[in-house]
């Protein structure tokens, strides 16, 4: 991406959001406006009309000059800034606002300005790799069968693996994939992707993905390994699911799927979220509000109940008032899942861990365990984690200890499906 195209579209997407609040704060006064109305007599309406056509000329207006503002001011920066200049997002600050722009309003990023999309992809420190065999070859001079993939949660990014060591992606120590490396010998891959989209596409792209890994790898992959927090667990086990289906050469490999405070039944402040949303709708003079929430996200609305495959979205009514559609997709028969849940309280059923979970997860939605549904984790596969919070789960000793001793077991003998293959 080049810094000028990148400074336009940042300019026209900021443009966007002003002009975009303001409408709604017209709206709201249209809404209001049109209340005090209907109480007034007949004789107001010439007063009340000529009100409604000012207010109205105003709002559009300052709505206009809103979106042109960022635009013009963009368009100077993208115009006197040296040619050769890095494009904004490969700054420290662009590095950590376009991942949570992405996964705020992702799928309408990716739609409306495709140049601030992060696309699905393999990251070498703070670069996209190519996946081919030369470029691979070169980023893994050390390539190992054993291949671990890092797959992160909701408005992160590659980096968020070495939260709290003070050491740049992929320059220096402290990641779990660091560790592993040193330790058991398995070779950390890194994604980054946009988190706005819907978790089933991103499935799907994962799927892709670590198919051509698994055709450029410089060795014979013999073992992979998946561990995603948050959403990542979600995409990861949506990957598995689409690669299974489609019979994709990377699956039989895979040999342990790790989720990390995933929210498998859901979120609840999506939960919460959804049903603000709906209230706001009930009344003319909150509907225009409820607009500002129903912009979140196709990713952040499948954290509601854990959709990880397209059916689960496709042809249901997204404002249907918390209903819960989502499709409990098997596990591949050949692999073993393991999860860690986190509480803010030592006492996983602490009245305050019960309600706030890790922060965003509770421990039923990150144990697969609720009371209408549940995952099929086995016995003794999963941990739970007291006084830690949710973004802790991406670097944590704890958290090391029990994914290296699973990543450690010998491996499981290959079931029928993955035998057949």
């Amino acid at each position: 991406m080049g810094r000028q195209e990148e400074l336009r579209a940042a300019g026209d997407l900021v443009g966007d959001a002003l002009g975009g609040m303001v409408g709604v704060v017209g709206d709201v006064h249209r809404a209001v406006s049109g209340r005090v109305d209907a109480f007034l007599p007949p004789a107001a309406r010439p007063v009340t009309l000529l009100h409604d056509t000012i207010a109205g000329a105003v709002y559009t207006g300052v709505a206009a000059a809103h979106r042109l503002a960022p635009a013009r001011s963009a368009e100077v920066l993208a115009r006197t800034g040296p040619e050769d200049a890095p494009p904004p997002s490969q700054s420290r600050v662009g590095r950590a606002v376009l991942p949570a722009v992405n996964g705020l309003w992702g799928d309408r990023v990716a739609e409306r300005q495709p140049v601030l999309a992060v696309p699905m992809a393999a990251r070498v420190g703070d670069r996209d790799l190519p996946l081919d065999a030369a470029a691979i070859r070169a980023a893994f001079p050390g390539a190992t069968p054993r291949v671990v993939v890092f797959v992160h949660g909701l408005c992160e990014s590659d980096a968020a693996w070495w939260l709290g060591t003070g050491a740049e992606p992929g320059r220096g120590p402290g990641s779990y994939g660091d560790l592993l490396r040193a330790d058991l010998g398995l070779t950390p891959v890194y994604l980054r992707y946009n988190t706005g989209l819907r978790v089933s596409e991103n499935g799907r792209a994962l799927s892709r993905l670590l198919s051509d890994l698994h055709a450029a790898w410089p060795v014979p992959l013999a073992e992979l390994d998946l561990v995603g927090h948050s959403m990542g667990g979600l995409v990861a086990r949506s990957a598995c699911h689409y690669g299974d289906e489609g019979d994709a050469a990377w699956v039989p490999a895979v040999r342990a799927v790790v989720t990390l405070g995933t929210p498998h039944l859901g979120a609840p402040l999506e939960q919460g979220a959804h049903a603000t949303h709906w209230l706001l709708r009930r009344l003319p003079e909150t509907e225009p509000l409820s607009r500002l929430l129903g912009v979140r996200s196709a990713g952040i609305k499948d954290l509601r109940y854990g959709a990880v495959v397209e059916e689960d979205w496709h042809g249901q009514d997204p404002d249907a008032f918390l209903r819960d559609c989502s499709t409990d997709v098997p596990f591949l028969e050949h692999a073993t899942y393991y999860y860690v849940a986190a509480s803010l309280t030592r006492d996983v059923d602490h009245p305050a861990g019960r309600l706030v979970g890790d922060g965003l997860v509770r421990y039923p939605s990150a144990s697969g365990q609720g009371r209408s549904r549940r995952l099929p984790f086995e016995m003794g596969n999963g941990a739970h984690l007291g006084g830690l919070d949710h973004l802790s789960l991406l670097n944590h000793p704890d958290v090391y200890r029990r994914l290296a001793a699973w990543l450690n077991r010998p491996p499981e003998p290959l079931g029928p499906a993955a035998a057949a293959r």
